[in-house]
Order: C-alpha cells, then sequence, then structure tokens
C-alpha cells in the first residue's frame, strides 16, 4: 500500500462464564461476550500483525466449521483470512502482541518467521518454567527460536515514521502494551490490548481484581487517556464485543 492500511480479522470470541473478576455484574453489561479480534497492519515498508487470537488454525478440521479453547470459539482460521486479502505467514515482517495470555498469542507459531517485537518481561514468563496458567505455551512455541527485538523503549516507532506506534502499559500483565496508528483518512486509532475488556469498565473506572499490577494499570489507563486527549485518537476497546461488531472486516479496511 502507499500508505498505512488497517484490516480487522475475525477470529472468534470467548464467553465469559463469570464477570465479577471484572467488579462488574452481568446486569452492568450490555452483553458478557468479549470479541476477539486480530489485526494486521499493512505499511509502505512492512507488515506487522497485532494480536492473534484465541483458537490456533491447527484446531479447525478440514471440513469447516467452529473450532474452540477453553471458553473461546472461532468460525474461521486466520491463514484463510489472511489469504483472502492476499497475504501468506511469509508475508508478515513483524509479530507482536499487547501481551502474552491465551486468548492474544492462540495463532503465533504460524508467524516464526517474522520478527517478533516484545518486551522482556512478556517473554520471560512466555518461557518459565513451569508456564503461566494464564497462557497456552504449546501455542507459541515455535517462537523461542525466532528473531526478536527486545522492545525497551515506552514508545516503539515500528516503521520510524510515527504512523505505528507500540506503547508501554504495564499492569494488566508485566509488560503489557498497546498500539498506536496514525491512519491517512480514519485518522488516529489506539487499539487497547486489555487495558480495558468492557467498555463498561472505563465508564465505571472499574479495575479487574486479576491484575498483574493494579497500580501500574491505573497509571497506565491515566496515561493512556491523556495521551487520546492530546492526540483525539479513537480508542478501540479490542474485546468491545458491541463495538467490534461494528467494524469492517477484512478484505475491508482502514486507512
Amino acid at each position: 500500500p502507499s500508505s498505512v492500511r488497517l484490516y480487522v480479522f475475525d477470529c472468534g470470541s470467548l464467553n465469559i462464564p463469570d464477570t465479577s473478576n471484572y467488579q462488574l455484574k452481568k446486569e452492568e453489561l450490555a452483553t458478557t461476550y468479549m470479541a476477539l479480534p486480530c489485526y494486521l497492519v499493512a505499511h509502505p515498508k512492512g507488515t506487522l500483525i497485532w494480536d492473534v487470537g484465541a483458537v490456533p488454525d491447527s484446531s479447525f478440521k478440514p471440513g469447516g466449521g467452529p473450532a474452540a479453547l477453553r471458553y473461546a470459539s472461532s468460525l474461521k482460521p486466520l491463514t484463510v483470512q489472511l489469504a483472502e486479502i492476499g497475504y501468506v505467514p511469509a508475508d508478515i515482517t513483524y509479530l507482536s502482541f499487547s501481551h502474552f495470555h491465551w486468548d492474544h498469542v492462540g495463532n503465533a507459531n504460524v508467524f516464526a518467521k517474522a520478527t517478533w517485537l516484545v518486551r522482556k518481561l512478556e517473554r520471560d514468563i512466555m518461557f518459565s518454567d513451569p508456564p503461566s496458567p494464564r497462557t497456552e505455551p504449546a501455542n507459541y512455541s515455535a517462537l523461542k527460536n525466532s528473531k526478536a527485538v527486545i522492545v525497551t523503549k515506552d514508545e516503539h516507532d515500528v516503521f520510524g515514521d510515527g504512523t505505528v506506534v507500540i506503547k508501554s502499559t504495564p499492569g494488566h500483565s508485566p509488560d503489557h502494551q498497546v498500539l498506536f496508528l496514525k491512519l491517512a483518512k480514519t485518522g488516529p486509532i489506539l487499539l487497547s490490548g486489555d487495558l480495558y475488556h468492557y467498555p463498561e469498565e472505563r465508564k465505571l473506572n472499574k479495575v479487574p481484581t486479576t491484575e498483574f499490577n493494579v497500580a501500574q494499570t491505573v497509571a497506565s489507563r491515566a496515561a493512556v487517556e491523556a495521551f487520546l486527549k492530546k492526540t483525539g485518537a479513537q480508542l478501540w476497546i479490542q474485546h468491545d464485543f458491541t463495538a467490534n461488531a461494528r467494524l469492517k472486516k477484512a478484505p475491508a479496511f482502514y486507512d
């Protein structure tokens, strides 16, 4: 592309059995479901795939139909959706996740030949022994031998022109991060990772009880809210089921 494009893929949904961890009652929520989007950023200098769902493509049966993992389900493999817009995994320059939890790394092994942009505390915990119960190590095991760039700065400018920037937002996990995009027509967007899960979390100022570090989450949220105000960026809460349903999906794109 001649300018930055953002493709949104439908990587399924989470059927949350209990919302008490989010300090939210079911009656306070528009829906208890969470979306599982995956994103491809196409830039004139390369590509970045951001978050790769919960259900690995290897879980899908050859004849089609849905696949599931834990309380996540998906209708269509990510690689099939990529192929529909003309990409194969070998075309992906960079791979990065908001964080290491199982519902964001399901197809990591597919992109093991990409350069992995990762923060040290996340990589350390992903390959710790024993592994964290909040992830699925088999789904990213191939990354152990991937080319990796350890991101150390609060802001990492992926392509060097300020249009695709990974920002540090620790708290939900030790080295959680969000993604800022500057699109020519759509304007600036911030992809939230799990800084928030439900829009009601943001509206009612609720912090989940299962955060790695609550104080860090509070600080990261405050910094992001100030950044949104400064830049005028839209906040896309990745797990927001209702908002995600309204987004145009690939092969359509935002530019």
